[in-house]
């Protein structure tokens, strides 16, 4: 019999009984989530490719002298577990990952390829948990201190009385920066939708429309192509989205995007991105789109046009090609990623254009590239002050600008990969302007 249900007449509860059985939501879960989501396109991640990320981590704590490491940020606990849902991981060195589960558990048991993850009401648990678990608590705990909030550091102080505290987000960022063929694939598959959206932007756009009307046409494309409309990033207090058009004026103005241009966006609250002005005729059309795929992104810029744009853009556009074309020259395994980056500004310079390269003067950015995965500001980073080599498997975007301000910008974007003899576009659309 179903359960009984309590209604009001006339101010009085009566009881009714439902007749309908109530199908179990954990019976549904174990018995019909897998294949349900995988009819929806789905893509789990392989046992294999979880064990082999949670090796490369171990191996660095055992480097640092971390003994165990406690993640909580959602997208470093998802690439080490296949599960997003509200977690907790906790890695020691010997010994097997504890995924803990605030919610949804059962989906986290179908999602991860994990063989121990159990429930967690409160963080006040989470010592007993541990104990059980592995036998005893650790004496130096990893923490993802780039982000960690104060207040649960206090509390992880709390709950781990004696125990050495080490920041342990550089070893995230140092085995999350190589990509695996299996997210090199997903990034790729990001870019094909991209390539789409684009070459259905020819066909959308028209003179009069509002920029945020052109971007929300784009992105209803996007998302009938599995993009998932979520760009994330590694940051605190910034906002990552797929609406960047800006066309002639706005694309002059530098808002609190770390970028060369901002735009004017919607609103003080939302003051970076597209607008409600309308874009005219002839002049400069700078669409940045960022599409995400089962949670990887792709990172590409073209330009647009109604009409031909005047040869002041045009020109700025072909330095734009050039210099990114010059930054893919360079782009191969021992490759020095700030060497890159001061390349670009002696070719920048050298064509004219030294005061308007990634930004107005006072406000150019140092960088003209930006790792990419599964969140926007992962390694490499193709920038002042940034050092080391790329290396096979980094994935980055490369996006020369050019910014007028009071008229317009320019440029081009494209994600890559580093191969053993090179680099691979996984943006695979063509680089010529755009014009309807």
């Amino acid at each position: 019999m179903g359960r009984p249900r309590q209604v009001l007449s006339r101010g009085k509860p009566i009881l009714l009984r439902n007749t309908e059985p109530v199908m179990d939501h954990r019976d549904w879960i174990q018995n019909h989530l897998f294949e349900n989501a995988k009819g929806l396109g789905f893509i789990f991640v392989p046992k294999t490719e979880i064990q082999e990320r949670l090796a490369r981590l171990r191996k660095f704590m055992k480097r640092d002298g971390i003994e165990a490491f406690l993640v909580t940020r959602k997208m470093d606990y998802f690439y080490l577990s296949g599960t997003a849902q509200d977690s907790m991981l906790y890695v020691p060195t010997e010994g097997s990952p504890l995924l803990m589960v605030r919610r949804e558990l059962e989906r986290a048991r179908v999602e991860s390829p994990l063989a121990d993850v159990v429930p967690i009401r409160s963080s006040s648990i989470l010592p007993e948990l541990i104990r059980e678990h592995s036998g005893n608590l650790p004496s130096v705990l990893g923490l993802e201190m780039d982000l960690l909030p104060a207040r649960d550091y206090l509390r992880y102080v709390d709950l781990f009385p004696g125990a050495r505290f080490v920041d342990g987000s550089p070893i995230i960022k140092e085995i999350r920066k190589i990509k695996s063929p299996f997210e090199v694939d997903l990034i790729r598959k990001a870019g094909e939708i991209g390539r789409e959206v684009y070459s259905r932007g020819k066909e959308i756009l028209r003179e009069g429309m509002s920029e945020i009307e052109f971007a929300g046409l784009l992105e209803a494309e996007a998302k009938r192509l599995g993009h998932e409309g979520l760009l994330r990033v590694r940051s605190v207090n910034y906002e990552a989205y797929s609406w960047h058009v800006l066309s002639g004026v706005t694309g002059g103005i530098v808002s609190q995007s770390d970028s060369p241009m901002g735009g004017i966006g919607l609103s003080p609250a939302f003051p970076v991105g597209a607008s409600l002005k309308t874009m005219k005729a002839h002049e400069p059309i700078l669409v940045d789109f960022g599409t995400c795929y089962q949670g990887y992104q792709a990172d590409e810029t073209r330009m647009f046009s109604i009409g031909k744009m005047d040869r002041k853009f045009l020109d700025a556009y072909k330095a734009c090609r050039e210099i990114h074309d010059a930054v893919l020259s360079q782009t191969r395994p021992g490759a020095d990623c700030e060497a890159i980056f001061r390349d670009t500004l002696n070719l920048a310079e050298k064509l004219g254009y030294k005061d308007s390269y990634l930004g107005p003067p006072g406000l150019q950015v140092r960088f003209v590239g930006h790792g990419i995965g599964l969140e926007l500001g992962e390694l490499p980073y193709i920038a002042e002050g940034q050092s080391y080599p790329l290396e096979p498997g980094m994935t980055f975007a490369v996006e020369p600008k050019i910014v007028f301000p009071g008229e317009g910008s320019v440029g081009i974007e494209n994600t890559v990969v580093v191969t053993r003899n090179g680099f691979e576009i996984l943006t695979p659309l063509g680089q010529d302007i755009f014009e309807v």
